[in-house]
Parts: structure tokens; C-alpha cells; sequence
């Protein structure tokens, strides 16, 4: 395989290691911890104006070993259609009524263009740090690094929400308090992510294949049991009298972005997919316009099928699927949920785990850190100590209430994509016309729409839940005044060579 151009926002100054890195076992292909740096000695603050510093030792990158369908496995499997189905939506259903389904499809709509941003990015900077690599790389490491800590505050909650809800699954067959449940979940998911990322794929792969399967049983049987007109899902209300505003929708679509917003960690895997350049963005689109089939489908159909809607505000879905089959059918099928969130968990663990092992490569912390976090297994290949950390830390958070986990969740993600179509608006200039780069189309509308489309639904959060980012994002902008801007040997953000 024929190098691939290494992307930096200054090339004129900047410096990359030379040489072949004989553990990573590439053969031909350039070693991934041959990297090129983006740092301003002068103005840490500032990109693209100073001359570039040396590059830290190199180190054991991580191997390029899938393509789109083991990409898109992972990536959908992390997407959870099933766990966003079965854990996320009744909430949504709670707040919004008969227009779930249409705040899901504006979501889906308004990530069509945010899959545009993330595709010409994730192609521009193939790195395993995701949107802050891209954010620093385009931008500077101020943005970057703002970037990574709104990331950070998603890959760490997003997983305990989840991992929380397969007790009300697994309560056919077995009561167990929900953070005890979470916990175990979390930290099986912990030991299957430390293994080789290939095996990874393939067992994923079956779990996602049970949850469709579940996807599947649930619409063929809401459908079969329609109670109303689809002209419900256009003409929201929780019980066809009370309508439900159009102000109400959209301020819901922070949570539906939660709903469909796994495709963009694809971007998470560039490091370790062959030819990336290509594979990114077809994971990328493959993962987004498969998602939102496997969700929109079954919340029309539950939609229509439920047989009172004023029972919208408390739905069980299990015991919909009772109610339309019988109670052994409904425990089948809880199960196969049960299994949904494992996979969904499983597949949260090895992507945040290279963001976090990303950071360290990228000198965030304190030496001794960056050391730890920046080893790669030699058997399995997978960085075992971010694995780890990541793990560890989400299952301890399973014992923090619910509602104080996601109440920023929607932000922070709104936030993020914001952060990467406001970036993508500067992907064009000299210093990053690279080939072997994908391109969006309708370039800078695109974007433009976006950022004002993610604007207006971000001030549309509530106080508290902005309040609570808005002092996270302070106390990170304290760390890097205080710590990361005046070191020349700290914050090396990277691309692979």
C-alpha cells in the first residue's frame, strides 16, 4: 500500500520522524506512530505561525487491519439502534409524544450534513483522537483541545446510560438493581475490549445481528396491530387532543441527535482501517443510512401500534411485545435487547479507549500518564491501559443517578458537532489541499447550515444543562492556561504519517 500524504496545518515548518517502526508489523505501509506535529512554540495558542518542535520517541502504533464492513460493524454496532430504541426513545417518547418520530428523522436529516463535515475531515486527519485531532489540525490547539474534553465528557457518560438500562431487560428473568448491572456490564465489556480489534468486529458483528433481529420483531408486530392514522406522526400530541408545538420538537432533537449520533465515531477507527482515505467516509454514510432505517422504522411502528396513547409517557416496550404476543415471546425478545446493550457497550469501550490512548500519544498529561496511556498490547494490538481506564471509570459511574448522567449528554454532543462543522468551514484552505482526501459536495453551504442549525438547538437546552458545561469547559480552559499552553512538549497533537 502506497504512503498516504501526511496532513498538517503548516508545512512549511513542520518536522516528521523518518525511519520504519519494526514493531508495528506494517510491512510496506508507513508506521501509524510516524507522526507529524502541529505545535507553535512561540503562541501554543495559535496554529500555523511558529516553527514546529521535535517529535517524542516513537512509539508501537496501532495495525491497519479493517476495511468498511469490519468499520461499519463496529461503527453500528456503536450507533446501538437497539439500545437507543430500547433505552433512549421512551424518554423521548415521555417528552415529545406522537413526534418522536419526526424529531428522529429531523435528526437523521440534519446529520446528513454533519456526516459530510466528519467524512472531509476524518479523510483531511485519519487520527484516532477524532474530532479534537481534526479540530487542532485545521484549527489550533486551544479549539483542539476544548474539543477533546466535550468528547471526553460523551465517550465517559454515554456508556453507563446505557449499560444502566439492561436491567429492565434482563428483570424477565432475573431482578437486579440497575447500577449492579451496569456495573457488570461495563466491566465484561472492559475484558472483550482488550482483545484483538479484528475478533472484535466478527463478535460484534453476531450481537448486532441479534438486535435487528429484535428490531425486526417489533415492528413486523407493531404494524400488525395499528391502532391510528400516520397522520399522527406529523401532528404531534401525546394523546391526539393535546398538540405538542414545533419549538417543543426541535428543542428534542438534542436528545434525537443522541438517538443516531454513533455514526461519526468511524472517525475513531481511522488510524486502524486500511486506505482511510476511502474507508472513513463510506463507513461513515453506510453507518448513518442503515442507523436511522433500524430506528425510524420500529418508532413508527410503535407509534401506531400502541393501543392507548396516553400511555406515550410510560412506555414499556416489553410489555407491548407481550401484549401483542405472549409473555414467553416477550421474554425472547427482552433478552435479545439485553444483548443489544452488551453489544452496544462493548463497542463503546474499544472506540473511547482510543480517544483516551490518543490523548496520551498526543501529550495531555503529565508524563508518567502519557506513558501508560500510549501502551499497545503486543499480543492483541489494543491499547490495554486506555482501555482500561475508560472501562474502570464508566463502570464506577454506573452508581451515579440517571438523570444526573445525562443531563448534559445532549449538549455535549450538540456542542461537538458544532465544534466540527465550524472547522470544516476552514478544511479548504492552502495548507490542507492534500490529495487522497474526500470532499464534500456543496461546500461551504453545507456547513453553514449546520452550525446554525446546531446553534439554534443548542440555546434551546435548558439553563442547568448548559450551567453544568459551560463549567466543565471552564475548568478545562483553567488546565491548559494553567498547564498545557506554556509547555512546548505537551499537547503534540498528530496525524499518522
Amino acid at each position: 500500500m502506497p504512503p498516504t500524504e501526511p496532513v498538517v496545518t503548516n508545512p512549511t515548518t513542520a518536522t516528521a520522524e523518518t525511519g520504519p517502526d519494526k514493531q508495528t508489523g506494517c510491512g510496506p505501509c508507513p508506521p501509524t506512530s510516524g507522526r507529524i506535529s502541529n505545535l507553535a512554540p512561540t503562541d501554543p495558542g495559535l496554529s500555523g505561525t511558529a516553527e514546529a518542535t521535535a517529535e517524542p520517541p516513537a512509539r508501537r502504533g496501532l495495525t491497519r487491519s479493517i476495511g468498511v464492513g469490519g468499520g461499519t460493524l463496529l461503527t453500528l454496532s456503536c450507533v446501538t439502534p437497539a439500545s437507543s430504541l430500547f433505552v433512549l426513545v421512551p424518554p423521548l417518547f415521555a417528552q415529545l409524544g406522537t413526534g418522536t418520530a419526526l424529531a428522529i428523522a429531523l435528526a437523521v436529516l440534519l446529520c446528513v450534513g454533519i456526516a459530510f463535515c466528519y467524512s472531509e475531515l476524518g479523510t483531511l486527519v485519519p487520527s484516532a483522537g477524532g474530532e479534537y485531532a481534526m479540530v487542532t489540525m485545521v484549527l489550533n490547539r486551544f479549539a483542539g483541545w476544548i474539543t477533546f474534553v466535550l468528547s471526553f465528557i460523551v465517550i465517559l457518560v454515554v456508556p453507563p446510560i446505557i449499560a444502566i438500562g439492561v436491567a429492565d431487560y434482563v428483570g424477565a428473568i432475573v431482578h437486579v438493581d440497575p447500577s449492579v448491572a451496569g456495573a457488570v456490564v461495563m466491566l465484561a465489556s472492559t475484558v472483550i475490549g482488550l482483545l484483538n480489534l479484528r475478533s472484535n468486529a466478527w463478535l460484534t458483528g453476531v450481537f448486532l445481528a441479534i438486535e435487528v433481529v429484535a428490531i425486526v420483531v417489533v415492528s413486523v408486530l407493531g404494524f400488525s396491530h395499528v391502532s391510528r392514522s400516520a397522520a399522527v406522526l406529523v401532528r404531534p400530541s401525546f394523546d391526539g387532543v393535546n398538540a405538542i408545538g414545533l419549538t417543543a420538537v426541535i428543542a428534542g432533537l438534542a436528545v434525537a441527535l443522541f438517538v443516531v449520533q454513533g455514526f461519526s465515531t468511524a472517525v475513531y477507527l481511522a488510524e486502524e482501517m486500511r486506505e482511510p482515505h476511502k474507508t472513513v467516509s463510506r463507513t461513515v454514510f453506510w453507518t448513518l443510512g442503515i442507523s436511522a432505517l433500524v430506528i425510524l422504522v420500529p418508532v413508527v411502528a410503535i407509534t401506531l401500534g400502541l393501543p392507548d396513547l396516553g400511555s406515550l409517557g410510560s412506555v414499556d416496550i416489553t410489555a407491548l411485545v407481550v401484549g401483542w404476543s405472549n409473555s414467553t415471546f416477550g421474554t425472547i425478545i427482552s433478552l435479545c435487547i439485553a444483548a443489544a446493550i452488551v453489544n452496544a457497550v462493548i463497542v463503546m469501550v474499544i472506540q473511547n479507549s482510543r480517544v483516551l490512548f490518543a490523548s496520551g500519544h498526543d501529550q495531555a498529561w503529565p508524563a508518567p500518564v502519557n506513558r501508560l496511556l500510549s501502551v499497545v498490547s503486543e499480543r492483541f494490538g489494543s491499547p490495554w491501559v486506555a482501555t482500561l481506564v475508560v472501562g474502570l471509570s464508566e463502570a464506577v459511574l454506573c452508581f451515579v443517578p440517571v438523570e444526573t448522567l445525562s443531563g448534559v449528554t445532549g449538549v455535549a454532543v450538540v456542542a461537538l458537532y458544532l465544534a466540527v462543522a465550524a472547522t470544516v468551514l476552514g478544511a479548504r484552505r492552502a495548507a490542507h489541499r492534500k490529495p487522497r482526501v474526500w470532499r464534500m459536495p456543496g461546500w461551504p453551504v453545507v456547513p453553514v447550515v449546520v452550525v446554525l442549525a446546531l446553534a439554534y438547538v443548542l440555546v434551546e437546552q435548558s439553563a442547568l444543562d448548559l450551567g453544568i458545561t459551560a463549567a466543565v469547559l471552564l475548568v478545562s480552559g483553567l488546565y491548559w492556561f494553567g498547564y498545557l499552553r506554556r509547555r512546548d512538549d505537551r499537547w503534540l497533537v498528530t496525524v499518522p504519517a
